[in-house]
This record gives structure tokens, C-alpha cells and sequence, in this order.
């Protein structure tokens, strides 16, 4: 069996594939992830997944190495990781009773069979309106600043998110059912 890494050293996406029943190790890609603002923001995720899959792969030519990148979409305005608390107030207040996708580019690269697979997840989120009291009680339990558009789907409690179109996998940062697919043809 082709072993399988993921490029990322990501807590949610470890523990979906373990959930998941997958045998991987975890070698965090060393690349920055960039936006460009000419990219959709579909086209930021897949080539952010690509250029880990494709870093880590160089170093482990003969496994299948998987790189993952998910961003939070609205108004055509792409949330990353906020860099603090405020600014993680300000991105659950803009996203507060609205409705916003969720991006995740996935690629997986096997180097020494010259073989590569991509693909984008997109699933819409639709959130409660909260107060501002329960906005800063959910940060504060959720910890939102590695998690992009700060809130936490594998954490939520019903509290904010009201309904998810898609994939919720996606949402926690790897869709498992469009990934079983792409590695059942794969390797």
C-alpha cells in the first residue's frame, strides 16, 4: 500500500482522517500560502494545496502527499486566520446572519509516478445572528485564531451555525467525501 501524507499540521484535519479510518503521517509543508487578488478564491485554495502537496512530495517522492488549503468567502472578500481578537470579533460580526462559502483546494501528488489530482470543495454556511455578547462568549470558547473566518464548525453547538449546504466536513477543513473519491482513483 502507497503510504499517504498529509501536508499539514492542522488538528481538524488529522483527526477527520483518523475518523475517517486512514493510515497517514503528518509532514507539515514549509510554504507560504498566498492570495492574490486576480484569483477566485477557489483558485487561491488550489494552488495553495498544490504548492504543499508538491513541497512535501519532493521529500517523499514515493507516497502519496496530500495538501489541503481552506478559506472563508463573502461579498468577495476572502477571511483567512484572523491575526488577533479583534479581528476575529470583526469577521464573526460581518459574517453574523449571513450566508458565506467555505473554499477548500485539495491536491494530492504522487512524485515518483509523476501523477497529480486537484480539486475544490465549495459549501455555503448560513449563520445565526447573534448579539454582540454571544459573539465574544462564542471566541472565547471556540479560540478562534487558527481557524479560518474564526469559528469552528466541529465546535459549534447549533449556537451559530444555522445551516450548512455541502459538505460539513468542508467546513472543518477537508471534505472527506470528495477526498475518498479522488484516492480511490488515485494511487
Amino acid at each position: 500500500m502507497t503510504p499517504l501524507i498529509l501536508a499539514s499540521a492542522s488538528p481538524r484535519r488529522k483527526d477527520l482522517l483518523r475518523e475517517h479510518g486512514y493510515a497517514f503521517r503528518v509532514v507539515p509543508a514549509d510554504v507560504e500560502e498566498i492570495a492574490p487578488s486576480h484569483l477566485s478564491a477557489g483558485e487561491i485554495t488550489l494552488r495553495n494545496a498544490r504548492a504543499k502537496a508538491c513541497a512535501v512530495a519532493a521529500m517523499h517522492p514515493e507516497a502519496v502527499v496530500l495538501g489541503v488549503d481552506t478559506v472563508v468567502a463573502f461579498e468577495g472578500e476572502i477571511f483567512g486566520k484572523p491575526s488577533d481578537m479583534r479581528a476575529a470579533f470583526a469577521m464573526a460580526k460581518r459574517l453574523n446572519g449571513r450566508t458565506h462559502e467555505v473554499y477548500s483546494g485539495v491536491w494530492l501528488r504522487h512524485a515518483a509516478k509523476q501523477r497529480d489530482r486537484g480539486f475544490v470543495e465549495i459549501t455555503r454556511v448560513h449563520f445565526h445572528r447573534l448579539s454582540d455578547a454571544q459573539l465574544h462568549a462564542y471566541l472565547a470558547r471556540i479560540g478562534p485564531l487558527d481557524k479560518a473566518g474564526a469559528y469552528a464548525a466541529q465546535d459549534d453547538r447549533g449556537e451559530f451555525i444555522a445551516r450548512v449546504e455541502g459538505s460539513f466536513t468542508n467546513v472543518v477543513g477537508l471534505p472527506m467525501e470528495a477526498l475518498a473519491e479522488a484516492l480511490k482513483n488515485f494511487a
